[in-house]
């Protein structure tokens, strides 16, 4: 065979890769999901695949050809247990299946790790929830996200408590996990720009359930507010035992608490508790409202990210139309004139591969429900 030849024959088993052939002879593209389907946030992770889902069962419904000739979406879903190393055992067991590329995974320290893995497969990462700045921060031309960093995240909520909350003795409890800590050290950073003091920082972890120890030294302290990195498995049972306890604390939290379950596990206790999130509230994002009713209709309650893994999803097929191709390397190529108008947005990415723009917003518990305080972009 000529090196012609030879090389053409690469590049056609590099773009067959993540395709196959079902009886009808359509070409199939595979695309990864990955998240928690098993534990504690498996309400969140199947929240990030329905997103997924919906995104790929709508586009399949109205046809997409690419070269010319009809191509049919698959999802391959995968679990990692919110755990880093069952992230890079389910990231390589979907390069290895041929996927063009992934949309996961849902947590910070899942998806950091995971990154070089896509990254050395040359493979396209879009994260719909992983907020921690060190995802975009480590180079990789291969890894996304759709919504806000924790570098504004914990400026807001820093800013908010000093300024607007006028709290004057804060302490911070993360869980440990890239996500938790690295919004608390943002927040840290964004309370004593704002000319605030943090009196006490405690850690836990994201399996813990009980905070009574941490909780106390936190009480005997005299803080006027906490703040939690973490997420809504640990803030539930937390905002109960600060009751519990008789901490007269607010306490302030972000994106991995700001969902309905939180109020489940909380119950009355979660009243008057604040969170933010990344992005605009569904209600007021320009395609969320018809969003929720096709999801809904579909798959039940949005528990958070949703409508942030559908933009993903939508983001990556977009830029296989601009390249004509399922081939990775031309999607990454494509991926970089990204200028679209999505459910939560417009998305267009930086040089890391950040969304340029994100709003965060802050929510209060109000009669049961989380109601909008105010978004800050």
């Amino acid at each position: 065979m000529s090196l012609r030849g030879f090389g053409l024959s690469v590049l056609f088993i590099a773009v067959l890769a993540g395709c196959g052939k079902k009886d009808d002879g359509v070409a199939v593209i595979k695309i990864g999901s990955v998240a928690p389907l098993s534990g504690a946030q498996t309400h969140i992770g199947k929240d990030n695949e329905n997103g997924t889902r919906l995104a790929i069962d709508e586009i399949n419904a109205a046809g997409l050809s690419l070269g010319g000739k009809p191509v049919r979406l698959e999802l391959i879903g995968e679990d990692d247990g919110a755990e880093p190393k069952t992230a890079n055992i389910v990231a390589q067991k979907l390069i290895d299946s041929g996927v063009v590329a992934v949309i996961g995974h849902l947590n910070s320290g899942t998806s950091i790790p995971a990154a070089k893995l896509y990254s050395d497969a040359g493979i396209a990462q879009f994260s719909p929830s992983a907020t921690a700045v060190k995802y975009t921060a480590q180079g990789y031309k291969t890894a996304f996200r759709v919504m806000a960093n924790d570098a504004q995240q914990g400026a807001v909520l820093g800013q908010f408590a000093v300024k607007k909350l006028g709290a004057k003795r804060i302490a911070l409890i993360d869980d440990r996990s890239a996500y938790g800590q690295g919004l608390a050290d943002e927040v840290e950073k964004a309370v004593k720009t704002a000319g605030g003091s943090i009196i006490d920082r405690q850690y836990t972890t994201d399996k813990a359930t009980d905070f009574s120890a941490i909780l106390t030294a936190i009480k005997a302290k005299n803080a006027d507010l906490i703040v939690f990195g973490g997420m809504d498995p640990q803030a539930g049972p937390m905002a109960k035992q600060m009751k519990s306890l008789g901490l007269k604390a607010q306490l302030l939290g972000a994106d991995g608490m700001q969902n309905g379950n939180f109020i489940k596990l909380a119950a009355a206790d979660a009243e008057g508790v604040i969170a933010s999130s990344p992005g605009l509230p569904l209600a007021t994002m320009p395609g969320g409202p018809g969003f929720k009713q096709r999801f809904i209709a579909k798959y039940g309650e949005i528990q958070l990210y949703a409508p942030y893994a559908y933009d993903a999803t939508q983001v990556l097929i977009a830029a296989m139309k601009r390249a004509d191709s399922a081939e990775p390397a031309k999607i990454l190529a494509a991926l970089t004139q990204t200028d679209h108008t999505g459910v939560t947005g417009p998305i267009r990415f930086d040089a890391k591969g950040d969304v340029t723009g994100g709003a965060v917003t802050l929510y209060q518990v109000k009669g049961g429900a989380w109601t909008t305080l105010e978004t800050i972009k």
